[in-house]
C-alpha cells in the first residue's frame, strides 16, 4: 500500500531552503528548531540522500534539494492557498445546506422566511424536504431539521425554540349546530377530524390543571396525516379538529375558527431545530440555525413555555 507523502516535511524543507537557514525557518513557522531539522531529517532518510550542506557557517542546497525545492515551494504555496481560500469562506458562509421540515409547518412559515434567508446569504443553497415522517438525519445525510414533538432521547443535538400549543378548534357554524363541549367526554357525540401522526394513533389526549389527564377515543369520518387536509372540514363546520396553533392562529384571530374546552388541551410540544451529533457544524449550517431561531421564537403564535405566554413578535 502506498503511503500517504509527508507533506508537512516539504513545506518545512521548503521554507528552510528559502530562508537559508533551521533557525530562521522554525521562527517564521512557529515551530522549534529540533521540529524543523526532525522533518528534513524524515525526508533525508525516506530518499537515502542529503538535501543540503550543512557546514557551521552555510546552509547550502546539495543536488537533489535543488531538484526538489521547486516542488516542495509548491506543496507549500498551495497549503497557504488553501487555508486562505477556506479561512474567507468561513467568513462568508457559502455552499450546501440539506434541511428537512414538517410539511404544514414548512410551507406555512419556514418557505415565507427563506427570501429574507437568501438575501443575507446569497452565497448558500438550501436543499429543502417537507415530511411529516421523521427523517434520520444521519443515514440521510441531512445537516439540519426542524422537528415539532416533545423529543426523545437520542445522540441528536437539539435546540428548542418554543412552545406550540395544540387546541380543539371548530367553526362558528358548528358550534351553532352542534353546541360546545364542556368536557373531552362530550367529543363522543361531536364529529371530530383526525390527525394521524400526532402523539396518540386513535385517542385524543387532554390535561386539565386539577383534574390531570384525560384521554378520549375519537371515530372520526376523516383521518389525515398532513393537518391541512382538515383545514376544509373544519371551514365547512363539518367537525372538530386538534391543530396545531401555528396552522390556525390566522383563523382564530378572524374567527373563522373558534376554540372549545379552553381549560383541557392536549400538553404542548415544543418546535426543536436538530442536527446530527458532530461536535462541528459548517459556518452554512450556523447561521441558517441562528436564523430560524431569531424568527421563529419571536413568532406571534409561539409561546414561552417558562412563562406560559405568547412571545413578543417583532
Amino acid at each position: 500500500m502506498r503511503r500517504i507523502p509527508d507533506f508537512e516535511a516539504w513545506a518545512i524543507f521548503a521554507k528552510v531552503a528559502y530562508m537559508g537557514s533551521f533557525s530562521r525557518a522554525a521562527l517564521d513557522l512557529h515551530l522549534s528548531k529540533a521540529t524543523v531539522s526532525k522533518a528534513v531529517s524524515r525526508l533525508e532518510t525516506m530518499l537515502a540522500t542529503p538535501l543540503f550542506h550543512r557546514t557551521s557557517r552555510k546552509l547550502s542546497l546539495t543536488d537533489s534539494g535543488r531538484l526538489a525545492v521547486d516542488r516542495a515551494e509548491r506543496i507549500l504555496a498551495e497549503g497557504l492557498a488553501l487555508e486562505a481560500d477556506m479561512g474567507e469562506r468561513s467568513m462568508v458562509p457559502s455552499g450546501r445546506v440539506r434541511m428537512a421540515a414538517p410539511m404544514s409547518f414548512g410551507i406555512a412559515h419556514l418557505a415565507p422566511a427563506l427570501p429574507d434567508f437568501f438575501a443575507l446569504y446569497p452565497g448558500i443553497a438550501i436543499d429543502l424536504n417537507f415530511s411529516d415522517s421523521q427523517i434520520d438525519l444521519v443515514s440521510d445525510n441531512y445537516d439540519l431539521a426542524l422537528r415539532i414533538a416533545t423529543l426523545v432521547d437520542s445522540s441528536l443535538i437539539a435546540k428548542r425554540l418554543c412552545e406550540v400549543r395544540i387546541v380543539l378548534v371548530g367553526s362558528p357554524a358548528y358550534f351553532e349546530k352542534h353546541g360546545r363541549p364542556q368536557h373531552p367526554r362530550d367529543l363522543a357525540n361531536h364529529a371530530a377530524l383526525f390527525y394521524t401522526l400526532g402523539r396518540s394513533r386513535g385517542a385524543w389526549q387532554f390535561f386539565h390543571a386539577t383534574h390531570g389527564d384525560y384521554a378520549v377515543n375519537i371515530r372520526s369520518q376523516l383521518r389525515v396525516n398532513n393537518a391541512d387536509a382538515l383545514m376544509p372540514m373544519l371551514h365547512a363546520g363539518l367537525g372538530l379538529a386538534l391543530q396545531p396553533e401555528f396552522l390556525v392562529w390566522r383563523d382564530l384571530a378572524a374567527g373563522t375558527l373558534e376554540t372549545a374546552l379552553p381549560e383541557w388541551a392536549p400538553r404542548p410540544i415544543s418546535l426543536n431545530l436538530v442536527t446530527p451529533p458532530s461536535g462541528i457544524r459548517p459556518a452554512r449550517v450556523e447561521v441558517l440555525i441562528d436564523f430560524l431561531s431569531r424568527r421563529f421564537a419571536k413568532a406571534p403564535w409561539a409561546w414561552d413555555g417558562k412563562t406560559g405566554s405568547m412571545q413578543k413578535s417583532k
